[in-house]
Formats: structure tokens, C-alpha cells, sequence
């Protein structure tokens, strides 16, 4: 008798657990030549709310962390994922994907690198006159929703260099990019990372991104990966959502962009 094999089930990636969406909804991925690889969740509106709500619950203990400890984590997943390169490699070659894992984990070491240079790249001592000290220093926007492009590497840079300024974050991986998105879960699962700082929803942009743009609980908006950009502008600016969309990979100014600067005064003992 032959066996069947156990196929791999495609969910959402929301506060540290892999639930199906609440919609109940799937669509299917095919390869360059027209055959079927997997039906991954369709996220749905419902599914963006849990994400949020747990991205905004996890961000107090994430942007509080250390430096070193952020960089740790950020390394930890890199070696995850170093253990899983084959995985990838066909994921990737099956989608189409031209991406190389090697250069993706590269990429991850990279940011993890940033995540002790932050106050020295963008912080100041401002003179005063008086006795006391003036500084500014970079601080974390809160959640940040991701429209990913439809490519692993933009996917993983626009993921790591939200979370290494200690953002939290709610990503759309869009299309056939579900597949490797959702084993990038699973090695974030197993990397250290507190659960609701990355949150995964696969589907359909055209669906997800309005309303991550109106959402009232997220505090910044990467569209990289949107089509209709200006009305995403219109509807994030209810909130005066700190809007960008990235075309460089592998740049400081992609940490910083969701950074905002924080005035802090001390009194000079006499």
C-alpha cells in the first residue's frame, strides 16, 4: 500500500501562533508553468484586526528591549533560517522568485548590525544655557503595517528594518509570495522572537491594503509593494500616518524612517 503524503497546511502568522483565517478563505498559487503548488489563507479584515491588537500589545516589551538584545534575535533568525536554505531555495525556484537565500541572510545579519547604532546615527546632545542637559534621541513609531512587493528579498528587508528600530509590525505578503512568507514564520517561531512583533497575513493587496491605510491602531504605513498609493495617502492621513515607499534595499534611512525624534531634558546636579 502507498502512502500519502502529509501536506503542508498554508496559514496566517499572527501573535507567535499559525491560526487559519477567520473567513475561511484559500486561493491558489501556481508555478511559472501553470501547476499547482498550494492554496494559502486569504486573510480577511478580521484576520488584519487580530494583528494589530496583537502588534500594539507586543510592542511595549519589544521597543523597551536592549540593543544587544534586538541585534541577538535578529542573528538568531538569520541562523534559522542558514539551517533551511534548501527549503527556500526550492520555494523560491518554484514561484519564480530569483531572490538568493544567501543574500537574504546576509541582509538579516546586516540589520541586526544597525540595531546598537541608532542613537549614535541619528541621536544629539543639543546646547542649552542653563544648568542641564539637552538630548534628542530616535525612538520607535509603534505598529507598522507592510506592503510587501512581491519579492523575498524586498519582503525580508522591508520586515527586518521595521522590527530592528523596535517597531512592531503587520505584514501582506501578496500572491505567490505566501509560500516562502509563511516557512519565514516558521523560522520565526523558532527564533526567539516575542510573539506579536511580526505578524504575517497573506492574500490579496488590493483587498488588505485599505484598510491597513484607515486602520486608526497603526502608526506607520510601508507601501512599497501598493499600486494605488495616493489613496492610501488620503485614507492614512486621518490618523497622520507616517507614510513611505522604498525603492533601495539594504539602506539606514529604511530604519529610520519609522523612527521619530524624542526630546529629553536632565538637570545638572549642583
Amino acid at each position: 500500500m502507498s502512502r500519502i503524503d502529509v501536506k503542508k497546511t498554508y496559514k496566517l502568522y499572527i501573535n507567535g501562533a499559525f491560526p487559519r483565517s477567520e473567513s475561511g478563505r484559500v486561493y491558489e498559487v501556481k508555478n511559472a508553468k501553470g501547476v499547482f503548488i498550494a492554496n494559502p489563507a486569504l486573510a480577511s479584515r478580521k484576520d488584519l484586526r487580530d494583528a494589530v491588537v496583537a502588534a500594539r500589545g507586543a510592542f511595549g516589551g519589544w521597543n523597551k528591549s536592549t540593543a544587544y538584545l534586538k541585534g541577538q534575535i535578529l542573528y538568531r533568525i538569520a541562523e534559522m533560517l542558514e539551517g533551511r536554505r534548501e527549503q527556500f531555495d526550492a520555494e523560491l525556484k518554484a514561484i519564480g522568485d530569483k531572490t538568493k537565500i544567501s543574500e537574504t541572510i546576509d541582509l538579516i545579519v546586516w540589520y541586526a548590525g544597525w540595531t546598537d547604532k541608532l542613537s549614535a546615527l541619528d541621536g544629539v546632545t543639543n546646547p542649552v544655557s542653563g544648568p542641564f542637559y539637552n538630548f534628542t534621541t530616535p525612538e520607535a513609531l509603534g505598529v507598522v503595517g507592510v506592503i510587501s512587493k512581491p519579492n523575498f528579498l524586498e519582503f525580508i528587508d522591508s520586515l527586518m528594518s521595521v522590527i530592528a528600530s523596535g517597531n512592531t509590525s503587520v505584514v501582506v505578503a501578496p500572491d505567490a509570495l505566501a509560500i516562502p512568507a509563511m516557512s519565514f514564520a516558521e523560522v520565526l517561531a523558532t527564533s526567539d522572537v516575542p510573539a506579536g512583533v511580526i505578524n504575517i497575513l497573506t492574500g490579496k493587496v488590493d483587498e488588505l491594503a485599505p484598510w491597513m491605510a484607515s486602520h486608526m491602531d497603526i502608526d506607520g504605513l510601508d507601501v512599497s509593494g501598493a499600486k494605488k498609493v495616493t489613496e492610501l495617502k488620503v485614507a492614512g492621513a486621518e490618523n497622520l500616518k507616517r507614510i513611505h515607499a522604498f525603492t533601495k534595499v539594504k539602506h539606514p534611512a529604511r530604519i529610520l524612517a519609522f523612527m521619530e525624534a524624542k526630546t529629553v531634558w536632565n538637570t545638572v546636579g549642583i
